[in-house]
């Protein structure tokens, strides 16, 4: 058994075979879930487990060297634009009908129960050397 990090064995396994380039769309409750992408659900309440507290854990264990996220979420959701900008220095903005496009190219999809408008993000995963 794991010690520490994701404890998830769907989710720390499809970390496990991600590679530099490969997109994970971390999203609310709300975002469409492109068909294609490898997803893990990890929904189980309105706002359990929140955006904040799952993207947190993923950046603990992937190296991102970009993101991309809805424009939108500036004036609609504050609190998660400030989340976005104090941890992701390299992050993109698009608009939401944008990213929704764009998630059709992700590897991986994390579903968190956030319930919040717009608390979504591409990360592109980078290497570590």
């Amino acid at each position: 058994m794991k010690r520490s990090g994701i404890l998830n064995r769907h989710l720390a396994g499809a970390l496990a075979e991600l590679g530099h380039g490969d997109g994970v769309l971390v999203c609310d409750v709300g975002m469409p879930v492109p068909a294609g992408p490898r997803v893990v659900d990890l929904a189980f309440r309105a706002g359990i487990p929140s955006f904040a507290e799952v993207l947190e854990g993923l950046l603990e264990e992937l190296v991102v060297e970009g993101a991309t996220a809805a424009e939108e979420v500036r004036e609609a959701n504050p609190e998660t634009a400030r989340l976005l900008a104090d941890r992701l220095p390299e992050l993109a903005h698009v608009s939401h009908e944008e990213l929704k496009t764009l998630s059709t190219t992700a590897r991986l999809v994390v579903r968190t129960g956030e319930a919040r408008p717009y608390a979504n993000v591409l990360l592109r995963c980078g290497v570590f050397f």
